[in-house]
């Protein structure tokens, strides 16, 4: 059965966490969609970068909602068995559309923000025209509050099969800043130079930032396994800069 998006989005709401000034001010606002381990202290301190520099910011968790903890996210999610980018699509959609109603959002200055699979249902999302019902797996998906999406911000994005990048244009041409790691062992940095490419040539605004680093490589963890998700100061400071200077060029 499938969600409206005000229900996907009523499921979504109690685990969102804001970040911004205490007014009712409508301002430039970036959504962020974690990985597949779950929400990790890095994407907060993304959000609260953002919040420094006068924005909002939401962190959405899309597990919790599902009644997923990490070990859960772990087992159902990294392993592809549940949530596919495209079903977690809806929740992207359903996260702009019911924020955007908020009278302290400027619904019409939303950016997006995405690591690894948040990236991948990101994406998934720039594919779908969202006019017939099924699309973003949402019972009435609509495109109108994709009106306000000006930017996307995408961290080592999963861009490997199924991710519909792969065979599909995108339906929308916001700004996009591309964080590749060369070292990324779940999609082959050659695979995601080839996709970002064709969605370049397609006229689609993207620009990359590529650094010699693994997948995870911001997020300093216990939890890493050996060199294939290895820690990388430089690299993360390079693109909490590249952040930083997206935000300003993208909330122009």
């Amino acid at each position: 059965m499938l969600d409206t998006i005000q229900h996907r989005f009523s499921i979504l709401e109690p685990y969102i966490t804001a970040y911004g000034p205490s007014d009712k001010t409508p301002r430039p606002t970036v959504l962020l969609f974690h990985a597949c381990n779950g929400v990790r202290d890095h994407i907060h301190a993304y959000a609260r970068q953002a919040e420094a520099l006068g924005y909002r910011a939401y962190v959405i968790d899309s597990f919790l909602p599902r009644g997923w903890d990490h070990h859960a996210a772990m087992s159902l999610v990294c392993t592809g068995l549940a949530l596919h980018g495209y079903e977690r699509s809806g929740d992207v959609l359903a996260a702009i559309w019911g924020l955007g109603q908020r009278p302290e959002v400027d619904a019409d200055q939303i950016m997006l923000a995405g690591w690894s699979h948040g990236g991948w249902a990101i994406m998934d999302l720039m594919t779908e025209k969202l006019t017939r019902d099924g699309e973003a797996r949402l019972k009435n998906p609509t495109p109108e509050p994709m009106a306000g999406v000006k930017g996307v911000f995408l961290v080592y994005p999963y861009v490997n099969f199924p991710a519909r990048s792969n065979t599909h244009g995108w339906e929308y041409n916001p700004k996009t800043l591309a964080v590749l790691a060369k070292q990324d062992f779940l999609t082959a940095h050659s695979h995601a130079d080839h996709i970002f490419n064709h969605l370049k040539s397609e006229g689609v605004p993207i620009e990359r930032l590529d650094l010699d680093c693994t997948h995870c490589f911001d997020e300093d963890s216990s939890l890493h396994f050996g060199p294939l998700m290895a820690y990388d100061q430089r690299s993360h400071e390079k693109t909490v800069a590249a952040f930083e200077g997206f935000l300003k060029d993208t909330f122009i």
